[in-house]
C-alpha cells in the first residue's frame, strides 16, 4: 500500500521475483484492458482519463477473477488493492471463500514533494495521460481520504509494516524484505 508514485509497482515486481510469486496489479489489469479496447477497458479509461478511480464493483470483480487462477496458489502480491474500506471487506470475503488469509501488508511511505516529482517524471517518461497535475492531485487526495486510513485497520490486525519508499530501489527492496521477515517470523 502507499500513495501513487511511492514505488509500489516497482517494488511489487522485485518482490514477486524475490519470492517467486505473482503480482496482481489493478493498474496493469486496467491498462491491459484499455489497450485491448475491451468493454472493461473502455469503462476504466473513462474514469482514469478524468483522474478518477475505477468503481469498486469493477475492481473487485477483476481481483476475484484474478485470484481464481492457478498461478496464485503458491502466493501473490496485491499492488494497488485494496484502496478503501469496501475493498478491504471484499478482499476479506474473497480470501475467506478461497480458504486464505493475508500474511502481511507493506505500506511504502514518501513525502508529498517526492511523490509529485516522481509522478511528473513518470508522466513524461511513459506518456501516461492519467498523470496530469490535476489528476495526480486528485488521486493523492483520494488516497489520503480513503486508503491511508486502511493502514490503521491492518496495523490493528498486526499485519502492517511501514517502509520508507525513498532511496535507491534495491535499498527499498531490502527494507521491505527485512520488514516482512520480522513480521512473518
Amino acid at each position: 500500500m502507499g500513495p501513487q508514485g511511492v514505488g509500489k509497482g516497482t517494488q511489487a515486481a522485485r518482490l514477486a521475483e524475490t519470492f517467486g510469486i505473482v503480482t496482481i496489479s489493478t493498474g496493469d489489469i486496467f491498462r491491459a484492458n484499455i489497450e485491448g479496447d475491451t468493454e472493461l477497458g473502455r469503462t476504466a479509461k473513462a474514469y482514469t482519463e478524468k483522474g478518477e478511480l475505477v468503481p469498486d464493483e469493477v475492481t473487485n470483480a477483476m481481483v476475484r477473477d484474478r485470484l481464481s487462477r492457478p498461478d496464485v496458489v503458491d502466493g501473490f502480491l496485491l499492488d494497488g488493492y485494496p484502496r478503501n474500506a469496501a475493498q478491504v471487506a471484499e478482499l476479506d470475503h474473497i480470501l475467506s471463500d478461497l480458504g486464505w488469509e493475508l500474511d502481511g501488508v507493506i505500506e511504502l511511505t514518501a513525502d508529498r514533494d517526492e511523490l509529485l516529482a516522481r509522478l511528473a517524471k513518470r508522466a513524461e517518461d511513459e506518456g501516461r495521460t492519467d498523470d496530469t497535475p490535476e489528476g495526480i492531485r486528485k488521486r493523492l487526495e483520494i488516497y489520503d481520504a480513503q486508503t491511508a486510513p486502511l493502514t490503521e485497520a491492518y496495523a490493528e490486525r498486526g499485519l502492517l509494516a511501514k517502509v520508507d519508499g525513498v532511496g535507491p530501489i534495491p535499498d527499498v527492496t531490502d527494507r521491505i524484505v527485512t520488514s516482512l521477515a520480522a513480521q512473518l517470523g
